[in-house]
Formats: structure tokens, sequence, C-alpha cells
């Protein structure tokens, strides 16, 4: 073997070597690229899920909220409907007070007192039916005033017991029947 063989194949082991160092480096190259496309890709895609999430997430909050209100707005409407038809009611009842029915109801609230507390019972009313109610109680009627719509207060003597038939009472016992008719 010569000197220039020897070379000669040193010299073709070195590029082999090389041309295998350089197609090593380019498919390292190349897989890294492909990798760093990969988690690009990768990266784009979560953060386009997360934005669609985040989306999603803030619609539904958003509906929820104009729920939410719409249903606050129906409520509060309702209740103002509600407010103003008691509202008429007790102007019904204040008027009712002039009608000639009425003294026959107090009356009758008159015995339901006497019957529920006893013969021996106190009646007070408004300043406006104190007349009737001397009529209807006799010696039981108290000249005392209440600030009524209409009706009356009756209790035992000794004030151990008492009977509010008050349309104010009356009408506040029954507000939730009254509101259940009235929606």
């Amino acid at each position: 073997m010569s000197l220039e063989t020897l070379v000669a194949e040193i010299s073709a082991r070195g590029r082999a070597e090389l041309e295998s160092i350089e197609a090593s480096r380019a498919a390292e190259a190349a897989r890294i690229v492909a990798d760093r496309d990969a988690q690009i890709a990768a990266i784009r895609a979560e953060s386009d899920r997360l934005g669609e999430a985040e989306a999603a997430r803030e619609r539904a909050q958003r509906i929820a909220a104009a729920k939410l209100r719409a249903r606050k707005l129906l409520y509060e409407a309702r209740e103002a409907r509600l407010e103003r038809a008691l509202e008429e009611t007790r102007a019904l009842l204040e008027k009712y007070t002039e009608s000639d029915d009425y003294p026959a109801t107090l009356e009758r609230m008159y015995d339901a007192a006497t019957r529920e507390l006893g013969k021996s019972v106190r009646v007070r009313g408004r300043a406006a039916d104190a007349s009737r109610l001397a009529k209807v109680a006799g010696k039981s009627a108290d000249p005392t005033p209440l600030p009524i719509l209409g009706g009356l207060v009756a209790e035992t003597p000794d004030g151990a017991r008492r009977l509010n038939l008050s349309f104010d009472e009356l009408l506040r016992l029954h507000e939730d029947r009254v509101r259940e008719t009235l929606t």
C-alpha cells in the first residue's frame, strides 16, 4: 500500500464521515424544525381552544346577567302592579265605609267580637264611625278614634285579649290571598 492510496483512503473516509455528519446534522435540524412547528401548532390550537372557551363563558355570563335583569324588571313591574291594585282595594274599602251596607258590617263585626271575647268588650274604630259604633255597641263603644280605614278593634276590659277587625288588619292578614287573586 502506498502513501497515496493511504491518503486517498483517509480522505475518502473523512469525506464519508463528513457527509454522514452533514446528513445527521441536516436530519437533526429537520427534526428540530418539525418539533418546533408541531409545538407552535399545538400552542396555537390550545390558544384557539382557550379563546373560544373564554368567549363562550363570557357569552354565557352576559346571557345569564341579561336574563336576571329581565326577571328583575318583570318582578318589579308585577310588584308595582300589585301595589297599585292593593291601593285601589284600600280606596274601595274606604268608599265602602260610606255605603249603606257598612253599618250592617259593623254589627256583624261587633257580634263576632262578642262571641270571641265575651259580652263585655271595649270597641274602638274611626272617628267617623263613633256614632255608628255607639248605636251598635252602646256603652262598650270607646270614643277614642283609631287611624284605620274602617271596621273595629275590640278588646276585653282588662286589655288581656284583643280582636282587630279593622279593614287594614284584615287586608294585611289576607294580603297573600289578595295578591294571588290579583295576579
